[in-house]
C-alpha cells in the first residue's frame, strides 16, 4: 500500500496533532479513574495523514462505486446518489416513530403509495413494508401461512422447496416450525413435475419457489405448478430475490402466487451488503390481508392517515416499529425516477446484459443448461477443472482484474458453479472488460494454472485459509 495506515506509523512521526481537554464537568464524568483513562495510546497524527488513512481504507474493499460487482442472485446494482440525498432530507431523516400522527402525514402517504406500487408490480392485493430484509420477509410469509391454515382449522407440517432454492428458504421454513422437503430439478433446470406430484401430500402447507429460479431460468410451467399446489389446498410462495428480471414484464400474482416477498435493497436499488440495512416487504392476495403485520395504514374519519391496530387476525409485528423507513424512501425515489416504463426497461436490460455474457462465454465456460437465461447466467468451471483449476481459483483471480467475484459453488445442483448477474446498470464497455478478463483467466488456466492457485496477488492481502478466516477475527494474522 502506498500510504501507511495510522496505527502502522511510528510514534516518532507525531506532529501537529492534539486531543483537546474535556470541557465536561466532573460530576458528569464521574470520579476520576473510574470511567476515564488518564492516557490513551493514540498516535498524534497530522490532519492530512488522518484523511489519507480513511481514504486509503475506503479503497481497500471492493464496492459498487469502485467497480463491477457481478454477485449472482444478489443484484448488486448501482445506487443513485440522489436517492441518498432524498432519504437524508431533514423531513425524513429527522422523523421519530413515536411522533404525533399529525406530524408524519407525508411519511405515511409515501409508505401507502409504495404499498400500492408494489401491489401493482406483483399483481397482488395488499403489502406490508415492515420486514427488514428478504429473509425477514420469508419468515413473515411462513407465519402468514401458519395463521391462514390455523383459521381454517388445518395443521400441516411440510413446506416444499426446489433443490436449487436459496439457502435462506430452508432456514426460514425450519424457523417457522415446518419440515422442509426438497423437490428435484429436471434436465432443463426447472422443477420436476413428476417429483412434485409425488411430494404433494395432504400435510403440505405450501411450496416456496424462486422465479426466475437460481439457475437463472424462468419456471415456464409455473401455471401447472400453481394449479397442483392449490388443488392440494396448499399455498404458493415466491421468493422475490430475482424480481429484477420480472418487473413490468410479468406479475407473480397472475402466475398463481399467493405470497411474495420483495427485496427493496436489491430490485429497487437501495444499499445492499454488509448486513444491512434492508427492506423485505411482503405482498399477499386478498384473503391473506387480514393476517398482515401490525399496524396497517388507514384513513381515519377525520381524513388523516393513521395506524390501524384493530386487526384481530394479524400475526403481530416482526420488528419494533414500522419498517426501515430510510430504505423505503430510497426505493420510492428510485421508482418515481424510472416510472412504469423505466422499471420495465430495467428488467429488459438486466435480461439482455445477462444473455450477452452468456453468448460470449458459453464456448469457453461450461453452460449446464444451454438456453437463454433471465437476469443471471450460471456457468460451471468444469472445463477449467481439466487443468486443476476450480471455481474458487477463477473467482480469486478476478480480484486481480479489479472485479468482484461472482457467486461460486451455488446453486448446488451445478458442479463448480459460477453465478454471474450483471444487472441493468452496467455498460457494454464494463461487460466487455469483464468478459475479456474471464477469457484471459481461461487461457491462464490452460497455460499457467499455478497463477490462479496463488491469486489474488494484487490485493492488499492475498489468499487466506478460508476455514481459519471464518473463526479468526484478525485475518491479517493469517497472511
Amino acid at each position: 500500500m502506498s500510504v501507511p495506515l495510522i496505527f502502522d506509523l511510528p510514534r516518532s512521526d507525531a506532529r501537529n496533532g492534539y486531543i483537546p481537554d474535556s470541557d465536561l464537568p466532573e460530576d458528569v464524568l464521574g470520579p476520576s479513574g473510574e470511567l476515564q483513562r488518564c492516557e490513551l495510546d493514540i498516535p498524534q497524527i497530522a490532519e492530512p495523514e488522518v484523511m489519507r488513512h480513511f481514504i486509503n481504507l475506503s479503497t481497500l474493499n471492493h464496492h459498487i462505486d469502485k467497480g463491477f460487482y457481478p454477485l449472482g442472485s444478489c443484484t448488486m446494482k448501482y445506487n443513485p446518489k440522489v436517492n441518498e440525498t432524498i432519504s437524508g432530507l431533514p423531513g425524513f431523516a429527522g422523523l421519530h416513530p413515536h411522533q404525533p400522527i399529525d406530524t408524519i402525514q407525508t411519511a405515511l402517504a409515501i409508505m401507502l403509495e409504495l404499498e400500492k406500487w408494489l401491489a401493482e408490480i406483483t399483481g397482488l392485493d395488499a403489502v406490508t413494508l415492515q420486514p427488514a430484509a428478504g429473509s425477514h420477509g420469508e419468515l413473515t410469509g411462513i407465519f402468514l401461512i401458519r395463521a391462514w391454515l390455523k383459521q381454517r382449522g388445518e395443521k400441516r407440517t411440510k413446506i416444499l422447496i426446489p433443490d436449487s432454492a436459496h439457502g435462506t428458504n430452508p432456514a426460514s421454513i425450519v424457523m417457522g416450525g415446518y419440515q422442509c422437503v426438497s423437490v428435484p430439478s429436471d434436465s432443463r433446470g426447472r422443477i420436476d413435475i413428476d417429483a412434485l406430484k409425488q411430494a404433494l401430500t395432504p400435510d403440505v402447507a405450501a411450496m416456496m419457489i424462486t422465479n426466475p429460479n437460481t439457475v437463472g431460468l424462468y419456471e415456464d410451467h409455473i401455471d401447472e405448478v400453481a394449479d397442483m399446489i392449490h388443488r392440494n389446498g396448499s399455498l404458493l410462495y415466491m421468493d422475490g430475490a430475482n424480481l429484477n428480471a420480472m418487473v413490468g414484464l410479468a406479475k407473480p400474482g397472475l402466475m398463481g402466487f399467493d405470497i411474495v416477498h420483495i427485496n427493496l435493497h436489491k430490485t429497487f436499488s437501495t444499499p445492499h451488503g454488509g448486513g444491512g440495512p434492508g427492506a423485505g416487504p411482503v405482498a399477499v392476495r386478498r384473503d391473506l390481508e387480514p393476517f398482515l403485520l401490525l399496524p396497517r395504514i388507514s384513513q381515519s374519519s377525520n381524513g388523516w392517515l393513521d395506524w390501524d391496530y384493530d386487526r384481530p387476525l394479524s400475526i403481530g409485528k416482526v420488528q419494533s416499529h414500522f419498517g426501515n423507513f430510510s430504505i423505503l424512501i430510497r426505493a420510492m425515489a428510485y421508482m418515481f425516477a424510472l416510472g412504469a416504463e423505466g422499471l420495465k426497461r430495467m428488467s429488459e436490460t438486466a435480461i439482455l446484459n445477462a444473455n450477452y455474457v452468456l453468448a460470449r462465454l458459453k464456448d469457453t465456460y461450461k453452460l449446464p443448461f444451454d438456453r437463454y437465461c433471465t437476469h443471471e447466467v450460471v456457468f460451471s468451471a468444469d472445463n477449467q477443472g481439466k487443468y486443476g483449476v476450480k471455481a474458487v481459483d477463477i473467482a480469486k483471480r478476478l480480484l486481480d482484474f479489479g472485479f468482484h467475484a461472482p457467486t461460486i459453488n451455488f446453486p448446488l445442483v451445478i458442479h463448480e458453479a459460477l453465478m454471474i448477474e450483471p444487472t441493468e446498470t452496467e455498460t457494454l464497455a464494463a461487460l466487455d472488460a469483464f468478459i475479456e478478463a474471464m477469457l484471459q483467466i481461461d487461457c491462464e488456466a490452460k497455460e499457467h494454472p499455478e497463477l490462479l492457485h496463488q491469486a489474488p496477488t494484487l490485493t492488499p492481502v492475498s489468499r487466506f485459509d478460508e476455514a481459519a478466516a471464518a473463526r479468526v477475527l484478525d485475518i491479517c494474522s493469517l497472511k
